[in-house]
């Protein structure tokens, strides 16, 4: 089967649609019918991903098993508890990963964006770990803020902040990722 070629701008809908409807239905009804919201499009944004490109992609599926399984429990036990750990435990896997992956010689952000940035050996590495680093932070920023403030922070925090912190995190790394950058040599078959 061939992929097909995403129109411009769903790509970004797939990734933000799930959490900005599951912001709407929030504050249009509560955080049981939030998380119905959330799991239902995160399965049609999956659906829309593996519709264009024919795969599932790494990050959003390991996303989409953990707001199941919570969102599931969340809904059946009545306990907005579990909806609230799901960016603790999504963040400590990926840092985790991420970590074991330095520990045997992989670098698996390397894996996932070969494609978009051509990092000399020490870039990936360095990019690894500070990856990871953010990734450990967001997890405990998550569990400061549902442990101690209100459900309304909490959902603001998720759908507002942890988005403006990735996008700085990354606009940060601008400057390293240049740096590491190394030219792409034609690749010849022999």
């Amino acid at each position: 089967m061939a992929t097909r070629r995403m129109p411009t701008g769903l790509k970004p809908a797939t990734e933000f649609g799930p959490l900005l409807i599951f912001f709407a239905a929030y504050y249009f009804g509560d955080l049981y019918v939030a998380t119905g919201a959330i799991m239902v499009t995160t399965l049609i944004s999956l659906a829309i991903s593996y519709y264009y490109t024919k795969t599932l992609p790494a990050m959003p599926l390991v996303t989409a098993v953990v707001v199941m399984i919570f969102g599931g429990l969340t809904l059946y036990l009545e306990d907005e508890t579990f909806i609230k750990m799901k960016p603790t435990i999504v963040n400590t896997m990926f840092s985790a990963i991420l970590f074991t992956g330095l520990l045997f010689g992989k670098s698996f952000i390397k894996i996932l964006f070969d494609n978009f940035w051509n990092l000399d050996d020490i870039g990936w590495k360095k990019l690894t770990v500070r990856l990871a680093v953010f990734f450990l932070l967001m997890a405990v920023l998550n569990e400061i803020v549902w442990r101690n403030f209100s459900t309304d922070i909490w959902v603001n925090v998720k759908v507002f902040a942890s988005p403006a912190l990735t996008f700085v995190f990354f606009m940060a790394q601008v400057p390293f990722i240049t740096k590491h950058t190394v030219e792409k040599t034609a690749e010849t078959d022999e």
